[in-house]
């Protein structure tokens, strides 16, 4: 069923239940809620589905200046990789990140990418405010490794387009990105980060003496970008497309909008009703994405028959089209946010990077993994990954880091101070505390319902063949 039909099925049900609920506690019908009510609460719903990619966007922009003092235009990097302080949809534990927002509203920007060096090159994607990918950098991107000048004009600029630069176009003014420096050839993280550092990026008019582009290290703060679900969700999404040329698109949904306050030249201030029906309708979409994401078959299908890891499940066309969730007659409304947003942001403009991504949710019983139960999953010797391994635990409520934990994750660069079975396989352990006398194995679970990824860097053909499998995660009995 369709996640906005769903939902109004949810509001509409749940009212009668609520009504039913109220009849029996108090022996009194209470007055029912206006139809205006009611209707409001369903378009809250529906903005809040429709909405998620630009608020995971959006919310890159307001943690970086709550958390950090930084701006649009500042280059966000880690001197070490993230740790559980760092609130990041589905981020990884093992490569540094540099991030940046940067706007087209005073005229185009160009981003200087280096060449890929001898220790390090740059792995990730430029994307646009609802997160559609413009183009891949780095060895697998449009620069081939080589570097170079890529240049984002405004939307509907009409000037002159100088030579030398790879030249884009993206439909808002919001262009951002989410780079991964990796190391190679034994390269040291620390080469990785002071690759990292020599972006630049500035406006076309300053092209000719570009000022120094600002740096700050995230690292050692706390900086939460997680999607909030209350009426922040909201003021979010108020600004990411307030600010925005309105797509044709997407206008059926402005005029929803305006019923609830969000209207192009007018400030967002909801009254004391308004924010209830927008908390009310918030709640429901969550728990429509969240069910979109835990159901079988939608967000993401098994790699292997029978098995608990699973794949994306993009919708049929999307990988090919560079991931726009727009075909022909449609935006795949439900596919973008559940099956995507909810949960991940910068998708690659084209896929075959060097990552392989498998993700589990359930055990090999195929129970959704449990707080209060622990488990363990037996990594072969033989893991396909020419680079390296890693797993590591996610919370199911923010899908970041669990909050609080000395450790998200273990990698095969933690071999050395792990316990290794003789044939060279290593269990690793998860859950609220350690086996005895394997803590170097286990990763916490800090008393939240979770789900693991497990990334294969470099992944290799008995991977991409399937004649080597990866075996499901087991409850400790």
């Amino acid at each position: 069923m369709h996640l906005l039909i769903k939902t109004l099925c949810m509001v509409l049900t749940g009212t009668s239940v609520f009504s039913s609920f109220a009849l029996a506690q108090t022996g009194k019908m209470q007055q029912p809620r206006s139809i205006e009510y009611e209707i409001a609460v369903q378009r809250a719903a529906q903005a809040a589905i429709w909405g998620m990619p630009a608020v995971g966007i959006r919310d890159i922009v307001v943690g970086t200046r709550r958390d950090l003092g930084g701006d649009i235009g500042d280059i966000i990097y880690f001197s070490k990789p993230m740790e559980s302080r760092h609130g990041f949809l589905t981020a990884n534990d093992v490569t540094p990140y540099v991030v940046a927002s940067l706007s087209t509203q005073d005229g185009p920007i160009v981003v200087e990418v280096p060449p890929a060096g001898e220790k390090a090159s740059y792995f990730g994607t430029f994307v646009d405010a609802w997160d559609v990918p413009i183009a891949d950098v780095g060895p697998p991107g449009a620069d081939k490794g080589k570097g170079g000048k890529y240049l984002f004009l405004p939307p509907g600029h009409e000037g002159n387009v100088p030579e030398g630069y790879m030249v884009y176009r993206p439909a808002t003014y919001s262009v951002n990105f989410a780079f991964r420096p990796i190391s190679k050839n034994g390269g040291t993280l620390e080469e990785a980060v002071a690759y990292g550092q020599t972006l630049k990026t500035y406006k076309l008019s300053e092209a000719a003496n570009p000022p120094k582009t600002r740096f700050i290290d995230a690292y050692p703060k706390t900086w939460n970008t997680l999607p909030t679900y209350d009426i922040s969700y909201f003021q979010d999404l108020a600004a990411a497309i307030l600010n925005e040329p309105v797509q044709e698109r997407d206008k059926a949904m402005m005029g929803l909008l305006a019923s609830l306050g969000i209207e192009k030249g007018k400030p967002f201030e909801p009254d004391a009703e308004m924010t209830a029906i927008i908390k009310e309708g918030l709640a429901l979409a969550y728990d429509a994405m969240q069910h979109y994401f835990v159901t079988p078959g939608k967000a993401m299908v098994p790699y292997w028959p029978g098995s608990q890891w699973q794949v994306w499940n993009f919708a049929k066309g999307q990988a090919e089209a560079g991931f726009p969730f727009v075909t022909d007659d449609r935006i795949l409304i439900d596919e973008r946010a559940g099956g995507a947003y909810f949960w991940i942001t910068y998708l690659p403009k084209s896929l075959g990077g060097g990552t392989f991504y498998l993700t589990a949710l359930r055990d090999k019983d195929g129970d959704l993994f449990d707080r209060n139960v622990s488990y363990r999953l037996r990594v072969p010797a033989d893991t396909p990954a020419k680079d390296f391994w890693s797993v590591i635990v996610y919370s199911m409520k923010t899908k970041g880091f669990v909050e609080g934990v000395d450790r998200v994750g273990l990698s095969s660069k933690d071999l050395d101070r792990m316990r290794v079975n003789e044939d060279g396989s290593v269990d690793l352990y998860f859950g609220s505390e350690a086996p005895t006398g394997l803590e170097s194995n286990w990763v916490p679970t800090g008393g939240e319902d979770f789900f693991l990824m497990f990334r294969l860097y470099g992944p290799d053909k008995p991977l991409l063949d399937k004649t080597w499998v990866l075996g499901d995660v087991e409850k400790v009995r």
